[in-house]
């Protein structure tokens, strides 16, 4: 754990940099190259300083809610589901609720007057939708009251080396987003990945533009892990958010991932993590998105 946490911040700055600049100088035919396996290998290896907001002992539930966006992604949720889902994000003023696409809407009406925002996925959970199609329904789910989305990115395509597919794919999100003022988080999909493939695939989202890399969907073979976020962490630098998503089960969890570097905690459990940071008992029960 010590490698992923400690080293030198600044060299780790010039080795990103290096690539991005290397990739302009290749950009004259427009082309977008991948990153060989030695230039991530050489961040892998370089060590940086844990970047993320580290909240002190003094962190009230208050602190700890305005980091997560408590979500139902179930696909069998229903509308009082949505709602309680709500009412508990108005309570206790959580960062957002995060919601499929069909229940943005309602969501939106739900918290209508309250501070908190509509989250909701994109492409999700494969990922495996086409450019284009992942651009509208970010816009359709803006239209209809979405303030942050979450993109699954193309990991067949990352998996097959082809990074610019994958940039290109996370732009074409990011762009409809932006051009509307709206936050985009990229979800990376940790579980499936190599070491290797969540450093190229964080440096695509960088290049794009991604305002957050997330680690998961949820619905993969796991979720996320604190060597996960630190290595996440020390790719993006401090300029990008970094979201653990999948697996966080209570308070202890949710401090972990925070102090690895983590800025937003996606969980279904955000009642739970809140009333544990204010020292309550919890008799929430834990179970997936």
């Amino acid at each position: 754990m010590n490698d992923y946490v400690n080293g030198n911040y600044q060299q780790l700055v010039e080795q990103i940099t290096d690539l991005v600049l290397a990739r302009i100088d290749g950009d004259s035919d427009n082309s977008c190259p991948s990153f060989c396996g030695a230039d991530v290998q050489r961040i892998i290896d370089a060590g940086a300083s844990r970047i993320g907001v580290v909240l002190g002992e003094t962190a009230t539930a208050h602190d700890w809610a305005s980091l997560i966006d408590h979500t139902l992604l179930k696909p069998e949720a229903s509308e009082s589901d949505i709602k309680k889902l709500c009412d508990e994000a108005a309570q206790y003023s959580f960062a957002s609720v995060c919601v499929n696409p069909t229940w943005v809407k309602k969501a939106s009406e739900f918290l209508k007057g309250t501070n908190v925002p509509v989250c909701t996925v994109i492409g999700f959970p494969l990922g495996a939708t086409i450019s284009d199609v992942k651009a509208y329904e970010t816009r359709r789910a803006i239209f209809n009251g979405a303030r942050e989305v979450d993109m699954v990115i193309n990991i067949g395509a990352l998996k097959s080396g082809d990074d610019c597919a994958v940039e290109d794919d996370i732009r074409a999100v990011v762009e409809a987003a932006h051009e509307n003022g709206i936050l985009c988080k990229v979800i990376i999909e940790t579980a499936l990945l190599t070491d290797e493939e969540k450093v190229r695939a964080c440096l695509a989202s960088k290049n794009a533009g991604a305002d957050f890399v997330k680690t998961s969907t949820g619905f993969a073979k796991g979720g996320a892990t604190v060597a996960d976020i630190s290595l996440m962490r020390r790719v993006v630098g401090k300029d990008l958010g970094v979201k653990a998503s999948g697996g966080v089960k209570g308070i202890e969890d949710a401090k972990a991932m925070v102090e690895a570097g983590a800025t937003r905690i996606g969980a279904s459990v955000g009642v739970k993590i809140a009333q544990e940071a204010s020292g309550v008992k919890s008799n929430v029960v834990v179970g997936s998105y």
